[in-house]
């Protein structure tokens, strides 16, 4: 480490105390928790809630930046040793690695600063061009997306399942619920297409196919949207999960019809007519929350406009199998281990793409 290094890494350490407010933070997380201790504090269950979910926001970032702080702390004084010749160069060079990746990870999360950052999502999955070889794609990616949910320490849930002609699904639409998985996950929005040796070609010949992935903030109680009655269109239907016991026979699964946006949603998540109406009409509240923020932000890479053809020249990552090779078209960020994306292991893409977006945008790289 060199004393240029150790400069940068405080100045960005400073900048990111500027972002983050941290003084603000300290004031604002000691009045909310002051405000817990009200008798009256649990009289209004969802106010309550939404001041538990903010005090625990506030204690993330606190702790995260502290953290922080004391690595580059201790790294200052790990210097003075070296300079003593009480401690090692190689010492020196660990701690400081250790406080380059600290900063890094705090850079990083503090790319997720929108109020439906820190939200759940639904993530939906649909077969393109392709045929069999698509369908089974888009089950490839469903495995990625709950390896990843898995690993990360997100609850998952299956919310509506369309299964493929032959093999795979034809559609997939599946709940991820935990701080910030709406955040991490956005900008999977678009066209993923997969290169390979096909088993469904008899002649072995290498065929490309194609999937898209749309990612919804999924709101909740932080989040106000006022739906009227009269505006609702409801059926029911009996739910088509991937088969066996697990079909149900009643017609418990809903589909509602918001009259005034044309926005339709279906669900067969739970087992009764009244839990799957309930769901429902989350997944109706978040697509009006939705299109909502599309009409604010109006950004190029925002949800809905990311939704190009399912087809050649429009995807924004290709995973080439034979050549073992995932590449990402708008954050250029590449691997060669395509068995570990393939498990789970996204977080890099994620990161890239995210950190390219917040310094200047992010572009199409060549195909």
């Amino acid at each position: 480490m060199t004393l240029d290094q150790l400069k940068d890494l405080k100045a960005r350490l400073a900048e990111l105390r500027r972002y983050l407010d941290v003084d603000r933070r300290k004031l604002e997380l000691e009045e909310k928790e002051q405000q817990t201790l009200n008798p009256d504090f649990w009289t209004d269950g969802n106010k309550a809630e939404i001041i538990m979910k903010e005090i625990k926001t506030h204690k993330r970032w606190l702790s995260g930046y502290n953290t922080t702080q004391s690595a580059v702390d201790d790294l200052d004084v790990l210097l003075e040793f070296v300079d003593a010749a009480e401690a090692t160069e190689e010492e020196l060079e660990s701690k400081y690695q250790e406080c380059l990746l600290l900063v890094d990870d705090l850079e990083f999360h503090s790319t997720l600063n929108r109020p439906e950052d820190e939200l759940s999502c639904l993530l939906e999955i649909n077969a393109g061009a392709g045929g069999t070889e698509a369908c089974d794609w888009a089950e490839m990616l469903y495995r990625m997306y709950q390896m990843w949910a898995d690993r990360n320490g997100y609850k998952r849930s299956e919310v509506n399942f369309q299964a493929g002609d032959v093999a795979g699904v034809k559609n997939i639409e599946m709940e991820i619920s935990g701080d910030y998985a709406y955040g991490m996950l956005k900008g999977e929005n678009g066209v993923h297409r997969l290169v390979r040796v096909s088993p469904y070609n008899a002649q072995g010949k290498r065929m490309t196919s194609f999937a898209s992935v749309f990612v919804h903030p999924l709101v909740d109680n932080r989040i106000q949207v006022e739906v009227n009655p009269a505006d609702l269109e409801w059926d029911t239907f009996r739910s088509s999960g991937a088969g066996g016991q697990h079909v149900n026979k009643t017609e418990s699964a809903v589909r509602v019809r918001h009259l005034p946006s044309g926005i339709v949603v279906e669900c067969q998540q739970e087992r009764s007519q009244h839990q799957n109406r309930e769901k429902a009409l989350q997944m109706l509240k978040s697509r009006l929350y939705e299109k909502e923020l599309e009409k604010q932000f109006a950004e190029k890479q925002k949800l809905e406009s990311t939704k190009t053809k399912n087809e050649w020249g429009s995807q924004i990552r290709s995973y080439v199998l034979d050549d073992r090779r995932v590449k990402d078209h708008r954050s250029g960020y590449q691997t060669g281990n395509t068995d570990a994306v393939l498990n789970g292991q996204i977080d890099e893409f994620l990161k890239a793409f995210l950190m390219a977006k917040t310094v200047g945008g992010v572009e199409e790289d060549d195909q």
